[in-house]
C-alpha cells in the first residue's frame, strides 16, 4: 500500500491526492468538481462537527437551518457582497419544465437569507442578541478543485449573529475566532496564527475579517477559519431595525463566522507522512486497532474481543481487524488510515499475559500487560495528541522567517517556503505588487504585533503593520 504513495518530498500535491484516495477518505464522481465522502472521511467530519458544535453551544449559540436557494433580488441588496461572490455563483433558472420568474442562486453563503429572516425576527432590544449557526453545504463554482481543500460543493458551518451594539458584535467576532483557534490546537493538534485580514483580503461586505492561518508540511499556508464583523452595513441594506431602550429606532450589528471540510485537508497536510494519514486521537474515528497475530490459533480472537470490550468500556473508539489478511498487510493498512494506536496480540503474548502496542505517530512499540491496557492506552492517546501539537508547532516555528528589507523578503521566498513576517505600509498597491511579482499573499496582520523595522518591505515608506506573508492553498 505504501509503495502506491508518491513521496511528499518528490511531489507534495500528488502525495496528498494519493493519501486521500488510498486512505479511502473520498472518491471522485461524475459531477465535476464534487466528491463523495466515504465512511472513513465522513467519520472525521462527524467528530469535528460534534466537538465544534458543543463548543459553539457553550457560548450560547443555537442551530437553525435556512433554505439553499436565494432569489437574485435578495442577493443584490448588498452591493459589495454580491460583487464578491458573482464569479462563483451557480444559478437555477428552471423549475421543472417552466422558466422561473426570477432566477435563484444556490447558496454560496447565507448572509442575505439571514438578513431577510432577521427582518421579521428582530423588533426590540429584547429580541437581541440572536446567536445562530447552521450546518449545511454551499456551492461555489470553483475553476480548480482539490479534495477537501476546494470543491464546488462543500460542507461547512456558518454562524450568524445579530446584536444591539457594535461592541457586542466585535466581542462575538473575536470570541468565535478564539473558539476556532482553540479547537484547531486542542482537537486537531494544528497550531495557528490569529489576526486580521487586510482590506484586500477581507470578506465581501464585511467591516473587518479575522482569520486563523495554519502552515502545512510543504510550507504553504491554509486559511482554516474566518470570523467577520459586518458592522451595521447589512442591516441598513436590508432595512433591519429595532426599538432600543431609549425608544428610538436603531440598526443592529451583525457577524458571521465559518469553517469547512478543508480542516480535514489541513489534518492530512500538517500531520501525514509517507506511510499515509496520521490522525490526532481526538478526531480519529478508530483510535485503537487490535490486530490478532495467528488469529486461527485457539483463543486469539476471543482474547482480542475481550481486550476490545475492555477498551470500549474505557471510552475508546476501538476495533478488531479479524479479516483474513496477513499481519503485515494489516499493519500497513492501519498506518495508511492513520489509526493512532495498534495493539498486537498473538498466542505467545497471551501466554505471557502481555500485548504489544505501537504508536502511529512515532512508530514506537512497547509491551504492556493485558490487564493494564484499558488504563494505559487513554493516557497514551493524550500523550500522542500533545506530542503531535508540539511537533507541528516546532515545524511551523522552524519555517517562520523574518524579513526586514525588500532584499531579505525576496531572497527568503526565492529559497524557502513558509511564513515570512515583514512590515507593511498599509497600501493596497504594495500588496498587489508582492502578489504579482512573487505569488505571495498577506495571510494576516497578527494580533500580537512586532516592530521588525521602520519601513515597508515593499516600498520603503513608513510601516504601519507587521504582516504574515505566504504562498497559500
Amino acid at each position: 500500500m505504501v509503495e502506491a504513495i508518491t513521496s511528499m518530498e518528490e511531489d507534495f500535491a500528488q502525495w496528498y491526492t494519493d493519501v486521500v484516495k488510498k486512505a479511502d477518505l473520498i472518491d471522485y464522481t461524475s459531477v465535476k468538481g464534487c466528491m463523495v465522502f466515504k465512511p472513513a472521511g465522513y467519520a472525521i467530519w462527524e467528530l469535528i462537527q460534534s466537538q465544534m458544535d458543543a463548543r459553539f453551544k457553550e457560548t450560547g449559540v443555537e442551530n437553525v437551518y435556512l433554505p439553499m436557494f436565494i432569489p437574485e433580488s435578495l442577493l443584490e441588496k448588498e452591493k459589495d457582497h454580491v460583487e464578491g461572490f458573482a464569479p462563483e455563483v451557480a444559478w437555477v433558472t428552471m423549475g421543472g419544465l417552466q422558466p422561473l420568474q426570477e432566477r435563484m442562486c444556490v447558496r454560496p453563503t447565507s448572509e442575505t437569507l439571514f438578513c431577510d429572516f432577521y427582518k421579521n425576527e428582530v423588533h426590540s432590544y429584547r429580541d437581541l442578541p440572536k446567536n445562530y449557526n447552521q450546518w449545511c453545504s454551499v456551492v461555489r463554482w470553483e475553476k480548480e478543485t482539490r479534495p477537501f481543500l476546494r470543491s464546488r460543493e462543500f460542507l461547512w458551518q456558518e454562524g450568524h449573529t445579530i446584536h444591539a451594539t457594535a461592541e457586542e458584535a466585535e466581542e462575538r467576532t473575536i470570541k468565535m475566532l478564539n473558539v476556532y483557534a482553540d479547537f484547531c490546537e486542542q482537537v486537531l493538534a494544528i497550531p495557528v496564527v490569529k489576526g486580521q485580514k487586510t482590506e484586500k483580503e477581507k470578506f465581501a461586505g464585511a467591516m473587518a475579517t479575522y482569520t486563523i492561518e495554519a502552515l502545512m508540511h510543504d510550507g504553504k499556508a491554509l486559511q482554516s477559519g474566518t470570523s467577520h464583523n459586518f458592522g451595521d452595513g447589512f442591516a441598513r441594506a436590508f432595512g433591519i431595525q429595532f426599538t432600543d431602550k431609549d425608544n428610538t429606532l436603531k440598526y443592529p450589528f451583525q457577524t458571521s463566522w465559518g469553517t469547512t471540510t478543508r480542516l480535514i485537508g489541513a489534518i492530512i497536510m500538517v500531520h501525514g507522512d509517507n506511510s499515509g494519514l496520521v490522525l490526532p486521537p481526538r478526531v480519529a474515528p478508530t483510535q485503537v486497532m487490535i490486530v490478532p497475530i495467528r488469529q486461527q490459533a485457539e483463543g486469539v480472537l476471543e482474547k482480542a474481543e475481550e481486550i476490545r470490550q475492555a477498551l470500549a468500556a474505557a471510552g475508546i473508539r476501538v476495533k478488531v481487524d479479524d479479516t483474513e489478511k496477513s499481519p503485515g498487510w494489516k499493519f500497513a493498512e492501519q498506518e495508511m488510515r492513520g489509526i493512532p494506536v495498534r495493539v498486537e496480540i498473538g498466542p505467545k503474548d497471551i501466554e505471557a499475559g502481555k500485548a504489544v502496542i505501537a504508536r502511529r505517530d512515532t512508530g514506537e512499540k512497547q509491551e504492556v500487560t493485558i490487564t493494564e491496557l484499558a488504563a494505559k492506552i487513554p493516557a497514551l492517546l493524550d500523550t500522542i495528541q500533545g506530542d503531535m501539537l508540539t511537533r507541528a508547532r516546532e515545524r511551523r516555528d522552524a519555517n517562520t522567517f523574518t524579513a526586514r528589507t525588500k532584499e531579505e523578503f525576496e531572497q527568503i521566498f526565492a529559497e524557502k517556503t513558509g511564513f515570512v513576517k515583514a512590515m507593511w505600509c498599509g497600501d493596497r498597491a504594495c500588496e498587489d505588487e508582492i502578489k504579482e511579482k512573487m505569488a505571495v499573499t498577506s495571510r494576516c496582520m497578527p494580533f500580537e504585533q512586532e516592530h521588525l523595522a521602520d519601513t515597508c518591505v515593499c516600498c520603503g515608506r513608513p510601516a504601519k503593520h507587521m504582516v504574515y506573508w505566504g504562498k497559500a492553498y
